[in-house]
């Protein structure tokens, strides 16, 4: 079994950072891509960034220039370092990885973590 674990949200000012990690565990045998997803109030879930195993990149253009996504293949972790935060950057941030584990090539899902940016 393949578990995601989100960690780092947390309530911040406008213009402040916070640094998000996502960790796969389990039985893994290879990670493609692992990206990050979000959830605002009232809203449907969209695309924030994704990588590649071989760190090509993606990002929504409302993030772009504010956000980086990188990764760590020795810990299986993504990371999305989040500056220059606004309002509506607040929202549940979904981890998400597609990877080739014992039940052959699958995508998951963790359980989110909230970040509010808020004064």
């Amino acid at each position: 079994q393949v578990q995601l674990v989100e960690s780092g949200g947390g309530l911040v000012q406008p213009g402040g950072s916070l640094r998000l990690s996502c960790a796969a565990s389990g039985s893994i045998r290879s990670i493609d891509i692992m990206g990050w997803y979000r959830q605002g109030p009232g809203k449907e879930r969209d695309l924030v960034a994704t990588i590649t195993s071989g760190r090509s990149t993606q990002y929504a253009d409302s993030v772009k220039g504010r956000f980086t996504i990188s990764r760590d293949n020795s810990k299986n972790t993504v990371y999305l370092q989040m500056n220059s935060l606004k309002p509506e950057d607040t929202a549940v941030y979904y981890c998400t990885t597609t990877l080739w584990g014992d039940l052959g090539e699958m995508d998951y899902w963790g359980k989110g973590t909230l970040v509010t940016v808020s004064s």
